[in-house]
């Protein structure tokens, strides 16, 4: 975005008048007043801003949110509100500084000096307190949550950092340097799961490191510390070897389903047996995510009218109410024919309690019970597909979004059905009715065992 700005304005720099760089220091904050004491002793209050400077932040602000959402869909990114924002403040602190930069140039000097630059970009006041590990993720933690991060992610992180004190064999955080991080990398790296493997490149990068840049980062702009130590460091990426389709074939779905159908009962839990004999089904026929299905209540299930099906149609509701959904939006999906002749909507209405499939914990918290339900269900279908070239879960998405292509359905469609963001601005616009959803559900074919 610096080069971007710089490179369209270089060759006539007096001509950028759009961006304000005096206007910068306001955005993103509430519109306050100041008060001021006259000489007669009475107190006025007045806008810091006037009616055209507030607005012209205003625009400023939507300006920078617009190619935040650019920038994101061009790269397929999918991220929420508050990521969203955060692209938006980095694009505005570098339109901010190549703008300097142009003032200068206009001025007839070379650059804006480096000490211009960062009094006009910085918005944090390093702070020399101390400040633990642990209490900086905790801190993190109660601003993420108020911006809709979920449980798993605070676990996740916790652990990290839990484990990066381990490591270093201390707790304080503005002692960590750019070098502890690339150790840590390195003694991850070389760890080894429960089942004797070495932890992926991956999930040292996504997990371990995105937390400590996460956290660190966190740090750094609320002014608990002076750098991000974690900033550079990074994992290589590694290419694997492709072998075969990431999405089940018509036999290891057939497969599944068939054990799934004739299972019988045993010694684990109802809501386990359930799992196993429910969720594979439901997977196949909605292209949901395991998790999305695993923490399902009975009232997420509704019969509604729709238009062109006179009977009517089972629908199910995929919705944060119920636990972690990624895109932490709402969806309806309709049920697919085979599904109620099998006799999953008269399951959900036989169950006494709220959650299908799950025990909560204490409190009402779902998110380890939820895991274990997910592991269980991985190891089930692991006993008749053993191919690591498919994931025992996930791959029943990749087979919806296939099956769902070669029998016609729209991509937006089918993106709306399994919770995928648009691929770009304008399809953002509309929506995919209930009633293309239910058309696109009845094309799918039955899967005969």
């Amino acid at each position: 975005m610096y080069a971007h700005w710089l490179g369209l304005h270089r060759e006539n720099p007096s001509q950028q008048r759009y961006w304000s760089t005096d206007l910068y220091r306001h955005l993103w904050r509430p519109l306050s007043n100041r008060i001021e004491r006259r000489e007669d002793g009475r107190v006025a209050v007045r806008a810091i801003l006037d009616i055209a400077q507030a607005e012209k932040v205003s625009e400023l602000e939507a300006w920078c949110r617009d190619q935040a959402e650019t920038v994101l869909a061009l790269h397929d990114i999918e991220a929420d509100e508050a990521s969203s924002l955060r692209v938006a403040k980095a694009v505005a602190a570098q339109v901010q500084r190549a703008s300097l930069t142009l003032s200068a140039l206009a001025r007839g000097e070379p650059e804006a000096s480096s000490a211009t630059v960062r009094a006009a970009v910085s918005t944090a006041k390093p702070s020399t307190k101390a400040v633990g590990l642990t209490e900086l993720v905790e801190a993190w933690w109660q601003e993420a949550e108020r911006t809709g991060k979920s449980d798993s992610t605070r676990e996740s992180y916790t652990n990290a950092i839990r484990q990066f004190s381990a490591f270093l064999g201390h707790n304080e955080a503005h002692r960590v340097t750019v070098d502890d991080v690339r150790h840590f990398k390195d003694h991850r790296l070389a760890s080894r799961k429960s089942n004797g493997q070495l932890l992926s490149p991956t999930t040292v990068k996504n997990s371990d490191l995105a937390a400590l840049k996460a956290v660190f980062g966190w740090g750094v702009a609320n002014g608990r510390l002076t750098e991000n130590p974690a900033k550079s460091v990074t994992v290589a990426k590694v290419t694997k070897a492709i072998l075969r389709e990431r999405e089940f074939t018509l036999d290891e779905a057939r497969a599944l389903l068939r054990e799934a159908s004739q299972l019988k009962p045993g010694r684990e839990l109802p809501q386990t047996f359930a799992a196993k004999r429910w969720i594979p089904w439901v997977l196949a026929f909605t292209g949901a995510r395991v998790g999305e299905i695993a923490q399902m209540r009975r009232q997420d299930l509704r019969r509604e009218a729709v238009p062109g099906h006179p009977e009517g149609v089972w629908v199910l509701k995929i919705t944060p109410e119920a636990g972690t959904v990624k895109t932490k939006q709402a969806r309806d999906v309709p049920l697919h024919p085979q599904l109620v002749e099998l006799g999953f909507p008269a399951f959900v209405e036989g169950t006494r309690d709220e959650r299908l499939f799950l025990v909560p914990g204490t409190e009402g918290k779902i998110e380890g019970p939820l895991q274990a339900v997910k592991n269980r269900l991985g190891e089930f279908a692991r006993r008749y597909v053993d191919d690591p070239g498919v994931s025992p879960n996930h791959s029943w998405r990749h087979r919806f979004r296939t099956v769902a292509t070669e029998a016609g359905v729209p991509g937006n469609v089918i993106d709306a059905i399994c919770g995928w963001s648009a691929r770009s601005v304008g399809e953002r616009y509309g929506s995919v009715s209930l009633k293309a959803r239910t058309d696109a559900i009845m094309r799918l074919p039955p899967i005969a065992l």
